[in-house]
């Protein structure tokens, strides 16, 4: 997975802001956001996300899958990631 041409990530702290440069739009995601799609971004499965973010954040484990599900419905439905295969 990766971002989309013309998606830029700019990180602040610990949360980050998603800017689609061919609508202007933005997403602000927090801390635990930025985790789940870095992890994603490194090549990582779904389920090693929810892992990743389980390890970070143990409280979080019962709902860490449905938690990285529920962000990737996000960045799916505003077109802001490519989850095709590349070589």
């Amino acid at each position: 997975m990766r971002l989309r041409p013309g998606v830029t990530m700019t990180q602040a702290d610990d949360a980050a802001v998603l800017l689609d440069e061919r609508n202007g739009r933005y997403r602000q995601l927090n801390a635990t956001a930025v985790l789940v799609l870095r992890s994603l971004l490194a090549g990582d499965s779904p389920a090693e996300a929810a892992r990743e973010l389980t390890r970070a954040h143990p409280g979080a484990a019962p709902t860490a899958e449905a938690d990285v599900e529920a962000l990737l419905a996000l960045l799916r439905a505003a077109d802001l990631i490519d989850e095709t295969r590349h070589p």
